[in-house]
């Protein structure tokens, strides 16, 4: 067996699902796996659901050969502490998670912006090759964007180079959990189209049962679904004013509503700054959970 090259795992650690996927050393998907991220226990929990799906995915590489591991996660790790910041899925906030991983484990571990593994494998393989310059976004329990140049995915400085979601587009919106008001994240995921429809008419439906309504024509659902897209349109449009880029791909949960690429699309050119806006606003190739195939590429 040649061990020059290793096979590669990756996970998709998100709000409401973690996702695993196995890569053999030519680039070729041989396993992937998804379950539920735990909703209680807090970090432990997740934690052990973690260690468990690497290692059942682990158990299927070829007894003696080599293989890496990339996590995506929703959020970004401080080099200075180790500790994760920035993270929706909020019981991660000021954990070592690369280090208990490690330690766990017993190997390296390589940890990255979801957003940003979900956009490099887009661009590797997906909607967004061939563009010189790409902002993916993830619109699923939290709104992330990562931005790539020339088929790489930077992340400056602060770890937070397209942190789309955090960018406060309304000061009287609601509270973030990031500890501003009216973020991307709070508009346009889909926590937080749940929540404004609990705030506004003191009931909880799930971004799925809003959509079907909408399109069902319950009123209460289309006023909803209508600010969705509106806002969407606005916070899009606004963030290509500003970079310009010459693709925009979706990813997420959310990036199945169809309404996006129709009314959504026509939102944006609403808000965006030109008469004559053609910028593409692509659905992904790779399916919702695109970001565990750049999650497997950026492993060590």
């Amino acid at each position: 067996m040649d061990t020059s090259t290793p096979f590669r795992i990756g996970i998709d650690l998100g709000g409401t699902k973690t996702e695993a996927v196995l890569l053999s050393p030519t680039g070729s998907p041989l396993w992937r796996e998804r379950r539920d991220t735990p909703l209680t226990g807090g970090y432990p929990a997740v934690l052990e659901s973690l260690v468990g799906l690497v290692a059942g995915t682990a158990a299927r590489v070829p007894e003696g050969a080599p293989w890496t591991l990339g996590i995506g996660i929703p959020g970004s790790v401080d080099e200075s502490t180790g500790l994760v910041r920035n993270a929706n899925s909020t019981c991660l906030i000021g954990e070592p998670l690369p280090a208990d991983l490690e330690r766990l484990l017993g190997g390296p571990v390589g940890v990255r912006n979801d957003a940003d593994c979900f956009t490099l494998a887009e661009c590797r393989m997906g909607a967004g090759a061939g563009y010189p310059m790409v902002f993916g976004v993830i619109m699923g329990t939290g709104c992330g964007g990562g931005l790539a140049i020339d088929g790489v995915v930077g992340e400056g400085p602060h770890k937070i180079r397209g942190e789309w979601g955090h960018f406060s587009v309304d000061p009287q919106g609601a509270p973030c959990y990031c500890g501003n008001r009216g973020c991307v994240e709070t508009k346009i995921s889909g926590s937080g189209v749940e929540a404004a429809f609990r705030t506004r008419y003191g009931e909880s439906l799930t971004m799925a049962e809003i959509v079907a309504g909408a399109r069902a024509g319950e009123a209460r659902c289309q006023r909803c679904f209508d600010i969705f897209l509106d806002d969407f349109g606005r916070c899009l449009g606004g963030l290509i004013s500003i970079l310009d880029p010459d693709a925009v791909v979706l990813g997420g949960g959310l990036s199945n509503i169809a309404e996006l690429y129709t009314e959504g699309v026509e939102r944006v050119r609403h808000y965006a700054f030109h008469n004559d806006l053609t910028t593409p606003i692509l659905k992904n190739h790779l399916g919702d959970s695109a970001g565990v195939f750049g999650a497997a590429w950026i492993g060590r």
